[in-house]
Order: structure tokens, then C-alpha cells, then sequence
């Protein structure tokens, strides 16, 4: 993993917010929210929270005296999320590291993190630290991304990309986002974590967009790939977007548009 890889800045979590948000990210949230409140819940850590997807979708469902913790490493990804977030005195936010969390052991019901771990450059550790401030009996709840050839959307965009710059391949979403697919290796970090109890399940979604642009914009311009891409400067941003929009037309249309993407959802006790 790039250094770059964890770079949310400047006008990235807004695009990320406003396109792929809805494109990828809000069903997934909704289905992890509710394998929060399947079991106590009085305390919660979000880790990795993004522009605060799961926070949205989980901060409703928690009892009225819950205490949930949002945190983020990226302080303006944080700032995306609070923005976006009405009025909760639930509702605490912190800028924090998933592998150095500022809190005492045994705080949490539940440690939550949505796409989040295959972003920790070192993942036993990640995990250990989630297992630390969870109470005894407490739950560990994640999702992870499968190989990029099974989230349609991605691996064109990538395809395009490469295509157009093969000189210096941008693959930060086959890399990082869809880079930590094998579920043996999961299991292992975790058993090594800590954990006993692994429940990892394979969740397969639909993702859909209003125009053939939307994943375009939001893949090439929301994430970090765009550094990878705007290092060759602004025009070959707009050409990859535009290359990008154009394989996506040409092969599912206009728009709506709709495409396969495929995560694992993870419990570990």
C-alpha cells in the first residue's frame, strides 16, 4: 500500500461523499447497522468512519442513553461526516488511529468499521487494538471488499486507467480497496488478534447510479486513485473520467446504471 493510499483531501471527500457514497457504500452501511443492533449496543466505536455512511444509518437505531464513538484517521473526512450528521448527544467524534486508539481496554460493546481494515498497514495490529477496548463478550463488526474483478464498476475504471497511463499504472482500488480479499488471511490476522469466534460471510449487493458518469467521477475523482492519475496533471484527470464514462455507457448505457459489487462481512468475538 501506498503511502498516498490513505490521502483524503482536498476535494476528495466531498466526491466521495456525493457519489460513491450512494453508489457503493449505503447498503452496505445499512446492513451493518443492523448487525450492530443484533446484540448490546450501549457502547459503540465506529473506526475508519469515512464521511459517516454507517454513522447516519446506526446513530437512529441506538437506545436513547447509548454513547457511540465516531472516529476517523483524516480529520477533514471527520469534518465531512459531523457536517452531514443532525444534532445526536450520542454522538461523540474523535480524530483517531485505528492501530493507537486513544481509549482505555474494555470500553465497547462493539467495534465497528466499515471498508476500513484494508486500509491499516498492519492488520493483526488493527484488530488487536479493536479487541483491546472491547468489553468482554463484545463484537467486532467489519466489512471488507472482495477482489476487484467482482465490483464491476471498479475494475473498469481501473482497466481504463491503466490503459491510458501504462506507463505508470494508477491501481489504487485493485491495491488497497480490493487488495485484502483472501479470507484465510483474514481468519489468521484475526486468530492472531485475538479472536476465537470468526463469522465471515460473503454479501453480494447491486450497485446503481442515475448516469454512466456517476461511477466515473466518483471512483476516478473520490478516491486517492486520483492522486495517482493528477500527478500526470489535470487533463489526464478529465481523459481517464472521461474514457472511464465512456466504457461504462458503452457497455451497461446511458443511465440508470447498474453493476455487481461483492464484500465480506466479518464478526469476530
Amino acid at each position: 500500500m501506498s503511502a498516498n493510499d490513505k490521502t483524503f483531501t482536498g476535494s476528495i471527500p466531498d466526491i466521495y461523499d456525493d457519489h460513491l457514497v450512494p453508489l457503493i457504500f449505503e447498503v452496505y452501511a445499512d446492513d451493518l447497522a443492523r448487525r450492530v443492533m443484533d446484540g448490546p449496543a450501549d457502547h459503540v466505536l465506529e473506526t475508519a468512519a469515512g464521511s459517516g455512511v454507517v454513522t447516519r444509518a446506526l446513530a437512529p437505531l441506538l437506545a436513547e442513553n447509548a454513547r457511540y464513538v465516531v472516529s476517523d484517521l483524516n480529520p477533514p473526512m471527520l469534518v465531512r461526516a459531523q457536517d452531514r450528521q443532525p444534532d445526536n448527544s450520542r454522538i461523540h467524534w474523535q480524530q483517531a488511529d485505528a492501530l493507537a486508539l486513544p481509549f482505555e481496554n474494555d470500553q465497547f460493546d462493539v467495534v465497528a468499521c466499515q471498508f476500513g481494515a484494508m486500509f491499516f498497514p498492519d492488520k493483526p495490529k488493527g484488530y488487536a487494538e479493536a479487541r483491546r477496548v472491547m468489553r468482554p463478550g463484545g463484537r467486532f463488526i467489519f466489512n471488507v471488499w472482495d477482489h476487484i474483478q467482482s465490483n464491476e464498476f471498479a475494475d473498469i475504471v481501473t482497466r481504463v486507467a491503466c490503459q491510458l497511463l501504462p506507463e505508470d499504472p494508477p491501481e489504487f482500488l485493485a491495491r488497497t480497496p480490493h487488495g485484502h480479499y483472501d479470507t484465510d488471511q483474514i481468519r489468521s490476522d484475526l486468530s492472531t488478534a485475538g479472536f476465537s469466534n470468526i463469522d465471515i460471510e460473503t454479501v453480494t449487493k447491486t450497485s446503481t447510479s442515475p448516469t454512466a458518469s456517476g461511477p466515473a467521477v466518483g471512483y476516478v475523482q473520490g478516491t486517492p486513485l486520483r492522486n495517482e492519475i493528477e500527478k500526470h496533471g489535470a487533463e489526464m484527470l478529465k481523459a481517464v473520467t472521461r474514457a472511464a464514462t465512456d466504457e461504462i455507457e458503452l457497455l451497461y448505457g446511458a443511465g440508470p446504471v447498474s453493476a455487481k459489487i461483492q464484500g465480506f462481512v466479518i464478526t469476530a468475538s
